[in-house]
C-alpha cells in the first residue's frame, strides 16, 4: 500500500508501432451539428498496439452516442463497427478510406465472406475530421438504434466493438474485404448514465491497493494476486468512493481488477505476490472473497450515495485484502512493468447505512454447462423467497448498483426482481451509481438473473467454473442496509444432472460415463451433441430442482434445507423492450462523405 498521490486520469495508450506512411486529413465542408457542449467522459484503447483510441458521450435525451476516434497513424483508412460476437463478418461498419486521390467516410457493413457494402441508409454522421498534435481526430454520431437492417442496434450491456486498418489505397468500398486487413475487437459497455456525483466528506482520505511493479507474464490471460493488508489498529471507516489506477501505457492490458477483504477466522494471511493460479500460492488466500471494490476496462470512479458506505477496519474486520488484476496481453507482449490497481476514498465519518454487495447468479460449479455451436443458450440463477424472507430486514433493502460479469461466451445478463409470482423489473443497470437506479427488495422476493451465451466457436461443452475457458453468470448488487446475506446464487441438483446422463446413453449407446470416478465436465466432453441432448438439457435446467446458497460472508449458509429446492413459479414475465425508431432527422446522404485533404487543421 502506498500514500496517497494525485488523481490518475485514463491515459491514451502508449503502445509504440511503427508506421512508416502518414495521411494528413483536414476539415471537410460536411453537413451536421457539433455534439452538445460536455467532454468525452470514457475513453478506452481499442487495439493493443495504441493505435487507435476511442472516445465517447451518451445522450439519452437525443438516444445518440458521439464518438471520437483518434488514429495516431494512418496508412489509408480505418474502419470502425459493433458486430453481435466481435466477428468482422456481418458487422455494422463505418469506414474511412481513400482512393489515392481523395478522402472518403461512409456508413457501410460487411457481409458474410467479409465484402464491405455501402450502406443504403447513411446513420454515421461524420462531424469534423481534424489533425491533432496527437494524430487524426474522427468525430461522428449515430442514434441507439436506426431500424436499418444492417445497422447493430446499441443497447444495455456488453458491445463488441471491432476496428481493421487499411494499409494500402482501395479503388473503391466494395474492393475491401475484411480478411486482408489487420483487425481486432474490444468489449465495452457503450450506454452509460450521467452519474451525478455525490457530495463528499471533508475528512475524506484515500489508500491506494496495488501491486509493485509486476513483471506482466507474455501470455494471453494472468490473472494476478497480492496480499496486503491495513494499518495496525487501522479503526472503522466507510468508502465512499473508488477509482481505478492504471499504469501509464498499460491501459490495454489492463483489462479487470478488484480489492477482496479476507474472512476474519484466520488471524492472519501469508504475504503473496504472484500469478493467482500459481502453485506457490497459499490456499488460505481462497478465503479473500469479500469483495470491496471492483473495476472493469471503460468504467470510471464508483460513489456511494451519500446516506450510505461501504465499512472496512475496525473490530470484526480482517486487516488483509487482497488485489486481483486481470491482464489480457493477446499480443503476449514480454518486459511490461505494471503497478496498476485501485485507488480508495473513505472516511471516518459514518454514515447512516452500511453498504453491503451481495453476489447473484449462478455458483461456480460445471453442473451448469452450455453446449457447443450455440448461439444463444440460457443458463438462469436463482435468489429465491425462502432466501430473502429468511435472510432480508422487514423493511428490505435498497439496491443502488449492480455490476455484471461472465466470461467470453456471454452475450447478455439480466436480473430481474419478481414478487408474489410476477416479474416486477430489472434490477441491472449500469455498474456506476446513478440517483435514478433505486431498486428496493423485500423479504419473500425472487431474484432471477439469466445470462445467454454464444459458443459457436467451440467443439466441447463449455462448463462453469474460475477459468477464462469456463462460464459465469453473476451480478455483484450493491445495497444498503448492510446484511448477513452475501451470496444468493443456485445451480441444478446434482442428482437431477447425473439423470440427464443416464437419460442420454438411452438414445446414444452409452456413450456418456456414468461411472462414479468420472468427473462432470468429463462426463460433459463424451455426450454427443445432437439437437436432442442440446434440447433435453435445456429442459432439465428449466425444470429440475436447484442446490441453493444462501450464504453469509464467512461462506455458511444460513440454517435451513437447501437442496432440493423447486424452482420460483413465475406466472407473469415482463416484455421484452420493442426498439424505438429514431424521429425523422432529414434527409440522409445518398453515399459518402468526401473528405478534403490538406495541410492544417480544421
Amino acid at each position: 500500500m502506498k500514500v496517497p498521490s494525485p488523481s490518475v486520469r485514463e491515459a491514451a495508450s502508449m503502445y509504440g508501432t511503427a508506421v512508416a506512411i502518414f495521411l494528413v486529413i483536414l476539415v471537410a465542408a460536411l453537413q451536421g451539428s457539433e455534439p452538445p457542449e460536455s467532454p468525452f467522459p470514457y475513453r478506452i484503447p481499442l487495439d493493443p498496439e495504441g493505435t487507435l483510441e476511442l472516445s465517447w458521450n451518451v445522450s439519452y435525451v437525443q438516444e445518440t452516442i458521439h464518438f471520437q476516434l483518434l488514429v495516431r497513424e494512418l496508412k489509408a483508412g480505418v474502419l470502425f463497427g459493433m458486430s453481435d460476437r466481435g466477428e468482422l463478418e456481418n458487422a455494422d461498419l463505418v469506414v474511412l478510406w481513400t482512393d489515392g486521390d481523395s478522402a472518403y467516410f461512409g456508413d457501410a457493413w460487411s457481409d458474410q465472406k467479409g465484402w464491405i457494402h455501402l450502406d443504403a441508409q447513411q446513420d454515421y454522421q461524420l462531424l469534423r475530421a481534424q489533425r491533432t498534435p496527437e494524430g487524426l481526430s474522427l468525430l461522428f454520431k449515430r442514434p441507439f438504434g436506426t431500424c436499418d437492417p444492417k445497422d447493430y442496434l446499441i443497447e444495455d450491456g456488453t458491445v463488441h466493438l471491432v476496428y481493421g486498418i487499411l494499409e494500402e489505397p482501395f479503388w473503391s468500398l466494395e474492393a475491401i474485404n475484411t480478411s486482408a486487413l489487420h483487425t481486432g475487437l474490444q468489449r465495452v459497455q457503450l450506454l452509460k448514465p450521467n452519474v451525478s456525483v455525490p457530495a463528499l466528506p471533508a475528512d475524506m482520505r484515500t489508500m491506494e491497493v496495488r501491486a509493485p511493479d509486476v513483471l506482466v507474464p507474455g501470455q494471453e490471460t494472468t490473472y494476478w494476486c497480492y496480499i496486503t493488508e491495513l494499518p495496525d489498529g487501522f479503526p472503522r471507516h466507510h468508502i465512499v468512493m473508488y477509482e481505478p489506477i492504471v499504469t501509464e501505457g498499460n491501459e490495454a492490458l489492463v483489462h479487470h481488477m478488484e480489492v477482496f477483504q479476507c474472512a476474519t477466522e484466520f488471524e492472519s494471511f501469508p504475504q503473496f505476490n504472484g500469478p493467482c493460479d500459481s502453485k506457490m500460492k497459499p490456499s488460505r488466500l481462497n478465503y479473500c472473497r469479500h469483495v470491496l471494490a471492483a473495476w472493469a476496462l471503460g468504467a470510471k470512479a464508483f460513489y456511494y450515495p451519500e446516506e450510505a458506505g461501504l465499512a472496512f477496519g475496525g473490530a470484526g474486520s480482517s486487516r488483509f485484502l487482497r488485489l486481483e488484476v486481470h491482464y489480457h496481453n493477446p499480443l503476449k507482449i514480454e518486459g511490461r512493468r505494471d503497478s496498476s490497481g485501485i485507488r480508495l476514498y473513505y472516511t471516518a465519518t459514518l454514515r447512516r447505512f452500511d453498504a453491503g454487495i451481495m453476489e447473484l447468479g449462478l455458483v461456480y460449479t460445471p453442473v451448469m454447462a452450455i453446449p457447443p455451436q450455440e448461439t444463444a443458450f440460457v443458463l438462469t440463477g436463482y435468489c429465491t423467497d425462502k432466501c430473502t424472507q429468511l435472510a432480508l430486514p422487514p423493511s428490505g433493502i435498497h439496491i443502488f448498483a449492480s455490476q455484471l460479469h461472465t466470461h467470453l461466451t456471454g452475450r447478455k445478463v439480466v436480473t430481474v426482481l419478481a414478487r408474489d409470482g410476477r416479474e416486477r423489473e430489472v434490477v441491472n443497470r449500469d455498474d456506476h451509481y446513478s440517483p435514478h437506479f433505486q431498486v428496493g427488495t423485500r423479504p419473500g422476493d425472487v431474484l432471477i438473473t439469466s445470462c445467454t451465451y454464444n459458443t459457436e466457436d467451440r467443439k466441447l461443452a463449455t462448463v462453469g467454473g474460475f477459468g477464462i475457458l469456463e462460464e459465469m453468470c453473476v451480478n455483484y448488487v450493491h445495497y444498503y442496509p448492510q446484511t448477513q446475506l452475501e451470496l444468493c446464487k443456485s445451480a441444478v441438483d446434482p442428482g437431477f444432472l447425473q439423470k440427464y446422463f443416464h437419460f442420454v446413453n438411452r438414445f446414444n449407446g452409452e456413450e456418456v460415463c456414468t461411472c462414479p470416478q468420472a468427473s462432470v465436465p468429463e462426463q460433459f466432453a463424451t455426450v454427443p451433441w445432437n439437437s436432442f441432448n442440446r434440447q433435453v438439457l435445456s429442459a432439465l435446467y428449466g425444470f429440475a430442482p436447484i442446490s441453493m446458497h444462501c450464504n453469509k460472508s464467512s461462506a455458511v449458509r444460513f440454517q435451513g434445507e437447501w437442496n432440493l429446492q423447486p424452482l420460483p413459479e413465475i406466472i407473469s414475465k415482463l416484455e421484452e423492450p420493442t426498439p424505438q425508431c429514431p424521429a425523422s432527422r432529414g434527409r440522409s446522404p445518398a453515399g459518402p462523405t468526401v473528405v478534403d485533404i490538406g495541410g492544417g487543421k480544421g
